[in-house]
């Protein structure tokens, strides 16, 4: 590759800054310098083990499909630039090619060594981190990564999509319905419509994958199947759970986290939380997610999606985690952190549309669907409200359905006053969806009612949102601890457990519950954030009581 000639990218929101000197210096102390040539190749796509590496001189191009005769220039980065971005850190093989374009010095730093650099210098490690949230966030907007090959109106397509974007895979949709490029692809495969949705990385070609398969492609780490031993195992990552593992992995805890999606849970969907303190700009659920993830892994925790629990049993003293692929996870503390999910809403045909037309989160992704589009949220709490200030940035229309008359009964009052701004936005009080109409899976209109006088009214729209409170995700428990009569895990007194109960155990000791799963939590993100902490507190209190009656010399006969 001779590309003297390509210019530098410039620095894009701050994704592409250049070190400063005192940092370089740092690096260079610490680190190899290297001699590339052009089209040395630093990382190559689906390298998982690699260093850091800061451009010295020269230049170097980010290169999709570097090899092939529709390789793509991404980037390009010269002097004092670092590489890479966010799966150096989560350990996800590269997304891309790292080339050398032109002759240079690059600067090669062990992962590990980084590590230790940037517990000495804190705001180097802030600075990589920002970067590299911010080029993932390029990187999944761009064509770069997996592509996805499906009709928008297959749910198995809906399915995998999901699986990526709530992951933040960078991948490219290719719609059969509206990419007439998509045909002719499938047929040089040799890939006939009915074994679609197709996923297609570097030379591997996956058709209908499972949840597990399409992880593996994207180095997500999937569970090996056995046994593991440890101390604590987290069910859910949530900001909840994700506190659990942060505090019991820097406790020194051998902790081990599971989550049936992705991290970020139902906060994780979120477009942006404004009331999260310490962020006055507001942080997206994603972002947050992110950085407690990288703060888990750093501490030694193992993050493990998809993993869905299945049961939870008792063997020889400890407690054991069944996971859906086989795997059993043995520990001596459980943490539940399996958050809720949102109601279904009681209408006809309502399976008819789910995954095409109908969708319980509010993503970059289902933003897609709505450009230009008639769009409907339904529900009056604060994860409506995000949803539908979201939305107005792509839709033509957003009305927001509530079944009261007071929008701010259940909603902050900032997201209130935003609401009502827009004016794209139109809220509908009193009203509940009747009835769902459309064919083929697409939805045309909704009919809803208006619960005050009774009058019905048709509503054109492409796409319903439902926020409608919440269900405790709590079916894997199959009754071995208490709950309450809606579902939600009992804890503390109201857990009758056989021993002095902590506020956050359940009627089984040394299994705990945080978060909304947890029967009367405040169903807050710094709440949950807050329970996920103590709850390694007491977990400890609970291993040094075990110990003592280890210890205890047995009661004379």
């Amino acid at each position: 590759m001779t590309a003297e000639h390509l210019e530098e990218t410039p620095d894009i929101g701050g994704a592409y800054p250049r070190l400063p000197s005192r940092y370089l210096t740092l690096l260079r102390r610490h680190g190899e310098t290297r001699t590339v040539q052009p089209d040395d190749v630093l990382v190559a796509e689906g390298q998982r083990d690699r260093d850091f590496f800061v451009v010295l001189s020269g230049r170097v191009a980010v290169i999709e499909g570097h090899g092939t005769p529709h390789a793509r220039i991404v980037r390009v980065h010269g002097p004092h630039r670092f590489l890479d971005e966010l799966s150096l850190l989560t350990g996800q093989p590269s997304f891309v090619s790292m080339v050398a374009a032109t002759p240079g010095e690059v600067l090669a730093v062990a992962l590990p060594v980084l590590y230790g650099l940037v517990r000495q210098e804190p705001e180097l490690g802030d600075l990589i981190l920002r970067c590299y949230l911010t080029r993932r966030e390029l990187l999944v907007g761009s064509i770069a990564g997996i592509k996805i090959i499906g009709s928008r109106f297959d749910p198995d397509t809906r399915r995998l999509r999901e699986l990526a974007a709530r992951n933040r895979v960078p991948h490219l949709w290719i719609d059969l319905e509206n990419d007439p490029a998509a045909e002719d692809l499938l047929r040089r495969l040799s890939v006939p419509p009915q074994e679609t949705p197709v996923v297609i990385w570097r030379d591997t070609v996956l058709r209908n994958p499972t949840n597990a398969e399409l992880a593996r492609l994207a180095g997500l780490k999937a569970p090996d199947s056995g046994e593991a031993t440890c101390d604590l195992v987290v069910v859910g990552a949530g900001p909840a759970g994700l506190a659990a593992a942060v505090y019991g992995a820097s406790e020194g805890l051998s902790t081990i986290v599971v989550d049936a999606v992705a991290a970020g849970g139902q906060a994780g969907t979120s477009s942006r939380i404004e009331n999260y303190l310490g962020f006055p700009a507001g942080i997206s659920g994603a972002d947050l997610a992110d950085r407690a993830v990288i703060q888990a892994k750093k501490f030694g925790a193992t993050l493990t999606v998809p993993a869905e629990a299945t049961r939870l049993e008792a063997c020889d003293g400890h407690h054991v985690v069944a996971i859906d692929d086989g795997t059993r996870l043995r520990t001596r503390t459980v943490v539940i952190a399996t958050g809720a999910r949102y109601r279904k809403l009681n209408v006809p045909r309502l399976a008819e549309f789910e995954g095409t037309s109908i969708y319980y989160a509010a993503t970059f992704m289902e933003a897609t669907f709505c450009t230009r589009q008639p769009v409907c949220v339904v529900g009056g709490g604060n994860s409506a409200g995000q949803a539908t200030i979201f939305l107005a940035r792509y839709a033509s229309t957003v009305r927001l359905l509530i079944r009261h008359d007071d929008l701010g009964r259940d909603m902050s009052r900032y997201l209130v006053d935003q609401i009502e701004r827009l004016p794209n936005v139109e809220v509908l009080r009193h009203t509940e969806v009747s009835e769902l109409h459309g064919e083929e899976g697409r939805l045309r209109t909704v009919v809803v009612t208006d619960k005050a006088t009774g009058d019905r009214r048709e509503i054109p729209t492409s796409v319903l949102f439902v926020f409608i409170g919440a269900q405790p995700c709590t079916g894997w428990l199959a009754q071995c601890v208490a709950m309450d009569d809606r579902g939600y895990v009992l804890t503390g007194g109201a857990a009758a457990a056989p021993t002095p109960a902590s506020l956050l155990e359940t009627s089984r000791p040394g299994v705990l519950a945080v978060g909304d799963v947890r029967s009367g939590s405040i169903k807050r993100v710094a709440s949950a954030v807050g329970e996920g902490a103590m709850a390694v507190r007491l977990i400890h209190e609970h291993l040094a009581r075990l110990s003592e009656a280890t210890a205890r010399p047995p009661h004379p006969a």
